[in-house]
């Protein structure tokens, strides 16, 4: 595939204006991203972060996209783009000593998931024997008598 063409995807689902930051959610999308749906679904579960918990509804959401859409192998679906980009920050004010204020910002994301169907089934690569001296001598001595 070429990389100026688009993987057609099998289901998609976006979660906008999320109270977690994009940072700290990109970490848990990078252990994600390109896996299987129960490899995917079992780090996330493992994952002790607000941001595992987040994405984790979002994959079932693209799941059951995928199911209702009618794709005819769910087993067969990976997660293809995990994105994750900035929202708006959220601008709240805090007291300070001798009158003052400061501003803290809360940081949102948009997320967005897609999932697509693999095409098709790699073949594990056949293991080469290892040639030692005694089986190249008992090779030999076959070959001559």
């Amino acid at each position: 595939m070429k990389n100026n063409q688009l993987i057609p995807s099998a289901s998609h689902a976006k979660l906008s204006f999320v109270g977690v930051s994009p940072f700290r959610a990109r970490l848990v999308a990078d252990l994600v991203r390109g896996k299987t749906l129960e490899e995917a679904s079992r780090l996330l579960i493992l994952e002790n972060k607000k941001a595992a918990k987040i994405i984790y509804k979002l994959l079932k959401s693209a799941t059951s996209n995928a199911e209702q859409k009618g794709v005819a192998d769910i087993e067969r679906l990976y997660v293809s783009e995990l994105r994750v980009d900035e929202g708006p920050r959220i601008k709240r004010w805090m007291s300070r000593s001798q009158g003052r204020t400061d501003q803290r910002l809360t940081r949102t994301s948009h997320i967005t998931m897609k999932l697509a169907e693999k095409t098709g089934a790699k073949k594990a690569p056949a293991k080469a024997k290892k040639s030692t001296k005694a089986s190249a001598k008992k090779s030999e001595k076959g070959s001559e008598g």
